[in-house]
């Protein structure tokens, strides 16, 4: 147990790849899903033991693993987690799980290679969260692109090619200027202490002026903001959700978007410190952010494809995440990473409500639709609540996150905020639309007067997320406990002393004060004070 306990990110990461080639042996493609279902299941439960044993109490990084690798260029295989990366590795776990247990009857041809490439999607994702060296990260981020790219372009639809082209392109690109970002901070380190290594936490003590940092973050900008997809960089994201399989777009959405948040979280904020506080990068990024808030809600209002719709509210509720990032206080940077965790469960729910009426119909044409309450009461009640989780209604898991990032946003520009809740309004009105117009009316269609409501398996992929969401909005405080210290870690180093001064702006707060002195301005001269006062002795009179 202790050998387990010891190299459990080892196993959790690895646990997949053995899957994969498991998979390729039986000859029935009946053979392969049920092992492939079992192999991912049984991948979540063996993540489970890190929900008991993760300390948040605990400074640093835990369940560190290191050995050498390749010594001559310093590079390490070195994992480890905090709060941050705990969460998002279980959200991981999870969805894989449910992805490859909805693809059961979805996917009918090359059953063996489609669930090979998934396991092996898992294992690159797993490992972009648990890496703490750069080179080994940089090999997990290349190693997703290759299945993603398989999924998309073999079992995706009509456009799979294009699609798949363009995001594999995408993400190359931004992953060749991140390249550099990393290669600066190597040869920085060497320059400074005498030996090379890619180790993040060793690269934490590289010491820049504020103007190589803000190269060095505009490199990891370019990579994560096309990952998150931040506006403008966006457009492959519709493409790549229309065309994957409903598999393919819970992943991409509930996992593959947060690459990108992560890597702001945990490598641009903290390795370029003084480039992310920059004014000048900050009002870039809260105003690509707000732009995406809206921007990605109107255009959600626009769309006549029900799954182009779920795509683009993904643009408007990652510009949520990033507005919280780059408020850069605790409420904002725990509120992201807490509504990181609710668009995987919510968007990646609809995706999945999306997939079952697709499989039924083969179509995602709105106006196809209309009256399914009716006659499928299970799905429309499932729906609602998805609908009012993605919408942020209270007791629902979307409220906590968009909440607290507001708050955040609040604390650092009052403006922010105000334009932010736009987004909201805008959410709730595209969201209760499409749901009107396809669960409520009457039954016009006679093609879907024939639908079956839910089966087992589907109510299986559904009530996990469903579960998971009423958790998170009616007992939030395990995940804010998680993420107190990683948080306070990261405002630390891009606002030295933020939590000295919040102290001793609160204590001055609470110190008795003279009634002359709370009455009078602060920077007042000593004439104003003397006739303040004798104001106020005339009044006593």
């Amino acid at each position: 147990m202790d050998f387990f306990r010891e190299h459990i990110l080892s196993f959790t990461l690895f646990y997949p790849l053995v899957g994969v080639v498991l998979v390729l042996l039986p000859k029935k493609d009946e053979h392969v899903r049920w092992l492939a279902n079992i192999w991912s299941f049984a991948g979540f439960l063996l993540s489970l033991p890190l929900v008991f044993w993760f300390d948040k109490n605990a400074d640093g990084m835990q369940f560190q693993e290191r050995v050498n690798w390749i010594p001559s260029i310093g590079a390490t295989y070195h994992l480890g987690i905090d709060g941050i990366s705990f969460l998002l590795i279980m959200l991981t776990t999870l969805l894989g799980f449910i992805s490859i247990l909805c693809s059961w009857s979805a996917i009918t041809t090359r059953v063996k290679e489609y669930y090979a490439f998934f396991l092996l999607l898992q294992v690159g994702m797993l490992g972009v969260f648990m890496s703490l060296d750069f080179f080994l990260f940089y090999v997990f981020w290349e190693v997703m692109l290759v299945p993603m790219y398989f999924i998309i372009g073999i079992w995706g639809g009509p456009r799979k090619l294009y699609a798949a082209i363009k995001f594999f392109l995408y993400t190359l690109v931004g992953s060749v200027l991140m390249l550099l970002s990393i290669l600066t901070l190597y040869y920085a380190y060497h320059t400074q202490f005498g030996q090379y290594t890619f180790d993040i936490i060793d690269l934490l003590r590289v010491n820049l002026p504020r103007h190589t940092q803000i190269w060095i973050f505009l490199g990891f900008f370019v990579g994560f903001a096309i990952k998150v997809p931040m506006f403008p960089f966006h457009t492959w994201l519709p493409d790549a959700h229309v065309e994957a399989p409903t598999a393919g777009s819970v992943i991409l959405a509930g996992v593959l978007l947060k690459m990108g948040t992560y890597g702001f979280m945990r490598f641009a904020l903290p390795l370029a410190p003084l480039g992310a506080s920059d004014d000048r990068i900050v009002k870039l990024m809260v105003t690509l952010s707000l732009i995406g808030i809206v921007y990605g809600a109107l255009v959600s209002l626009m769309q006549k494809d029900w799954k182009k719709l779920v795509a683009y509210s993904s643009v408007s509720h990652l510009g949520f995440c990033t507005l919280g990032i780059f408020a850069m206080n605790p409420n904002g940077l725990a509120g992201s990473l807490v509504q990181q965790i609710n668009h995987g469960i919510s968007t990646g729910a609809l995706f999945l409500i999306v997939g079952i009426v697709y499989e039924r119909r083969h179509t995602r044409e709105i106006s196809e639709y209309g009256g399914l309450s009716s006659i499928m009461p299970i799905y429309a009640t499932l729906f609602m609540i998805v609908t009012m989780s993605s919408i942020g209604v209270p007791a629902l898991n979307g409220f906590i996150g968009e909440f607290t990032i507001l708050q955040g946003a609040f604390e650092a520009n009052h403006l922010w905020a105000g334009i932010a809740v736009s987004g909201v309004v805008l959410g709730a009105a595209y969201m209760l639309w499409l749901y009107q117009r396809t669960m409520f009316g009457p039954l016009s269609n006679p093609k879907n007067q024939s639908l079956k409501d839910l089966n087992v398996r589907e109510l299986a992929v559904l009530l996990p997320l469903i579960a998971w969401a009423f958790w998170i909005g009616l007992y939030p405080k395990p995940y804010f406990d998680i993420l107190e210290k990683p948080v306070a870690k990261i405002v630390e180093r891009v606002h030295p002393g933020y939590y000295a001064k919040a102290a001793a702006a609160e204590h001055a707060t609470m110190e008795p004060q003279h009634p002359a002195q709370v009455a009078s301005p602060p920077d007042a001269s000593a004439e104003d004070h003397t006739a303040h006062a004798a104001a106020e002795a005339g009044a006593a009179k």
